[in-house]
């Protein structure tokens, strides 16, 4: 991410990617009132997007501990009201038929709390599908993420997350997210650059949540 001007940054990815569909799937959830960045793809590596200004949930969360159910809920009703919003038809649908608008990558560290309110940032993943995939997506990523190396800040964290995810999780059937589990591990072993032991806890995350 790099400064571009006073009001915009520059997100540059390493490698090509279809920006223009990033950008296309941003600016219909725009569309729609939902709280993402204005942006636009300069060729298929580069996005100039519209500066959100604050800390991250997680950030707020790790300074703010006390707020921890607060962005629980928040994070919630940004999934659904995503959900709400019906995907144009040129998205994919890695994850079943639907016609919701998912983002499949939607946790504390992809929300900006700006002094106007929450906005979600990084959409590479935009998809189409069954919103309670979207939802069991980010349960994965809480529950599944490696934690620091670091033996105090990792009893911290793996203390923090469980109780984010179970203060999360509350707003949802775990029933119908169950659902979705097998499917979202799935979708997630084909990205090559997770680390083996974050797969490894996927996998157990589905053996002991099995429908």
């Amino acid at each position: 991410m790099f400064e571009h001007g006073p009001h915009e940054v520059l997100r540059r990815y390493r490698e090509p990617r279809d920006t223009a569909r990033e950008v296309a799937a941003m600016e219909h959830a725009r569309s729609h009132g939902y709280p993402v960045p204005a942006a636009r793809a300069l060729n298929d590596t580069d996005i100039v997007m519209e500066r959100a200004e604050g800390p991250t949930m997680l950030g707020d969360m790790m300074l703010n501990p006390w707020r921890m159910q607060r962005h629980a809920v928040t994070l919630a009703i940004l999934l659904d009201r995503l959900h709400a919003i019906t995907a144009p038809d040129w998205l994919p649908s890695p994850l079943g038929e639907g016609t919701a608008l998912l983002h499949l990558d939607l946790h504390p560290e992809n929300v900006i709390l700006t002094q106007h309110g929450p906005a979600v940032i990084d959409w590479p993943n935009a998809a189409r599908g069954p919103g309670a995939a979207d939802v069991a997506h980010t349960w994965v990523v809480l529950a599944c993420s490696l934690p620091p190396k670091d033996p105090l800040k990792r009893v911290v964290a793996l203390g923090g997350r469980r109780l984010f995810l179970a203060l999360f999780l509350r707003n949802y059937s775990r029933a119908e997210l169950r659902a979705h589990l097998r499917a979202v591990a799935d979708y997630r072993a084909v990205d090559r650059t997770l680390p083996l032991g974050e797969l490894e806890s996927i996998r157990r995350v589905v053996d002991r949540n099995r429908p």
